[in-house]
């Protein structure tokens, strides 16, 4: 632990150990989070590429989720119980396999299996790097959580420019190769900076413990819920939003990818206000009213057909999206016991990605049989759902 002093001035965001632990990881999840946000603007050209319908490129995303959620629980654990930087080693290998055999799908089933395995490489970096910042960082785990989650906005936003590239000079399978030498670049990062060793032995995960643990208290279970509702509305909208704004907003492949951008590059500045806002005040008030920004801005999106309001929409969507998550997780982490808190943060995110994998085949499943609109506009209510659980659990913290 570096906040040694108690005043968070060990606690350097960009230089000394702590900087460079999180730049370099945090460098490695913008480089996942480009790889992974290179897939919606580029879905188009799946479809036609690979002859499937929407729901099959759903279900695409879908497995992309699932597997990501499934690893978090055991990455946590191998996390805790060797060290945090084996298993981020370990997940940037199996993420350059998936991104890989992306480069190379030219069948449906291959697209699957390429997705699986960057889902699972994800799974296994995310709560290690995610337990690694919470336990450099103290008094400054939201302003860190902010940064790392900016980044990995930055990443995002560019996968944007990325996919629109790639298709103008080559296949939209040659996207993903920048994605994999970025990736080796940033295990040799973590190899030299990181302090720890690496250890690889048998792990008891104590599965029942854990979900005894984290799920038995009623305060956790509401958490549950509320985020669950937010991951499905956010994988549902970042899945199909290009192909919603292209096929029924008239938006040249250009724009889609421009305004799809500005879902992440809203959140390479709000992230880090958000993550020290909620520091100064209190993280979960500033989560529970971060949602409601973000319903307004999904209802706006959809109730106008006009170019420069649908943007607007996108705009006030994102900024509350985007607030919220640094200021969640910084929540969520600090209700674990710090000896578990990989683990335990692990089990509850699988929950709830879980359950938002399931948002991109909703939103192909309605949309093959009516319309995206119809299928964006029942992601309102669970965003308003949502809002109303952290809306009351705010007021009765408050009392």
């Amino acid at each position: 632990m570096n906040a040694t002093d108690g005043d968070g001035t060990s606690e350097q965001l960009m230089s000394g150990h702590t900087g460079r632990m999180l730049v370099s990881i945090s460098l490695g999840w913008l480089i996942v989070s480009l790889g992974r946000q290179t897939l919606p603007p580029l879905l188009p050209n799946i479809i036609e590429d690979l002859a499937i319908t929407p729901f099959q490129a759903g279900i695409g995303l879908t497995l992309l989720w699932a597997f990501y959620a499934l690893l978090h629980y055991p990455g946590g654990r191998w996390g805790d119980e060797l060290t945090r930087k084996t298993v981020l080693v370990a997940g940037i290998g199996v993420l350059m396999l998936g991104f890989a055999l992306l480069t190379v799908a030219t069948t449906y089933p291959l697209f699957l299996v390429a997705l699986s395995v960057a889902g699972i490489g994800t799974g296994l970096y995310f709560v290690p790097m995610r337990a690694h910042i919470s336990s450099l960082f103290v008094v400054r785990r939201g302003q860190a959580f902010g940064v790392n989650g900016a980044l990995g906005h930055a990443g995002s936003a560019l996968g944007a420019v990325v996919a629109i590239a790639a298709v103008s000079v080559t296949t939209w399978q040659g996207a993903f190769l920048p994605v994999i030498i970025g990736l080796g670049l940033v295990a040799v990062f973590i190899h030299r900076w990181s302090r720890e060793r690496y250890v690889v032995s048998r792990v008891e995960f104590g599965l029942r413990d854990t979900v005894t643990r984290v799920f038995t208290s009623v305060r956790v279970a509401r958490l549950v819920v509320a985020y669950s509702l937010y991951a499905f509305t956010n994988q549902a909208i970042i899945g199909f939003l290009p192909t919603f704004l292209r096929t029924e907003r008239g938006f040249s492949p250009a724009l889609a990818g421009t305004t799809f951008a500005s879902l992440f590059v809203i959140g390479i500045v709000v992230g880090p206000l958000s993550g020290s806002l909620g520091d100064r005040l209190h993280h979960f008030t500033v989560a529970a009213g971060s949602l409601g920004v973000a319903l307004a801005g999904l209802v706006g999106l959809l109730i106008t057909p006009n170019t420069a309001l649908v943007v607007g929409g996108v705009i006030v969507f994102a900024t509350g999206m985007r607030a919220f998550s640094p200021v969640m997780q910084a929540y969520v982490m600090g209700i674990f016991p710090e000896a578990n808190v990989g683990g335990d943060f692990g089990a509850f995110k699988t929950i709830y990605i879980l359950v938002g994998s399931l948002g991109p085949s909703y939103v192909g499943f309605v949309a093959e049989r009516a319309t995206y609109a119809l299928a964006f506009s029942g992601l309102v209510a669970c965003l308003l759902t949502s809002t109303i659980i952290l809306g009351w659990i705010a007021v009765q913290q408050t009392r």
